[in-house]
């Protein structure tokens, strides 16, 4: 059974993660109280207990949970701390045979990010296959939800969509739905 440490448990992601793992039986999370999750000695057990720690972290505190473990744990990092760091792998599969590989043996992997991602996924063939030069000044415009904001962000925002759905608001299911016509197509 593999064992597993989210560092950073309590953020957006690391809740997600943690629900998700939760109801796999081929997993054991490892798991920290409220108390301990920001405690140096626990989290240095958890993640050396570990044999895949997931960090979930702002960039300094994942660059300090790195030089808390040890050699026999694969981290992977959702923070930009080791996007382009040297030993580290860039955890976007789809991009290549390449990119596969240096996952696959690698203890240390970054996790792209869904601006990146996005961008990358749209490039990174034009770039390829000579379409676009590969020093071209490109500039992409994204826009982001609530994706590190944690417990208290969720809570918030569970609450004001609560609110939201007040009898007094008739006009909500209007503006909620594109019109569509017969077959389901926007009109």
């Amino acid at each position: 059974m593999t064992k597993v440490f989210i560092d950073g448990s309590a953020g957006t992601t690391g809740l997600r993660m943690r629900e998700r793992f939760e109801k796999r039986s081929d997993v054991t999370l490892i798991t920290l109280s409220e108390e301990l999750r920001k405690d140096e000695n626990a989290r240095r057990e958890a993640l050396n207990a570990a044999d895949i720690a997931f960090l979930c972290l702002p960039d300094d505190a994942a660059r300090e949970a790195v030089r808390m473990t040890g050699d026999g744990t694969v981290i992977i990092d959702t923070s930009t701390a080791h996007r382009t760091a040297d030993g580290w792998a860039y955890g976007f599969a789809e991009l290549s045979e390449g990119h596969r590989e240096a996952i696959g043996t690698s203890k240390r992997i970054a996790n792209p990010g869904c601006h990146a991602s996005g961008f990358i996924a749209s490039v990174y063939p034009l770039v390829k296959h000579g379409i676009v030069p590969h020093n071209a000044a490109l500039t992409a415009y994204s826009l982001t939800g609530y994706s590190g904001g944690g417990k208290k962000l969720i809570r918030g925002r569970r609450a004001r969509r609560a609110a939201r759905k007040s009898p007094h608001l008739r006009h909500e299911p209007h503006a909620q739905a594109p019109a569509r016509d017969d077959e389901g197509l926007l009109t």
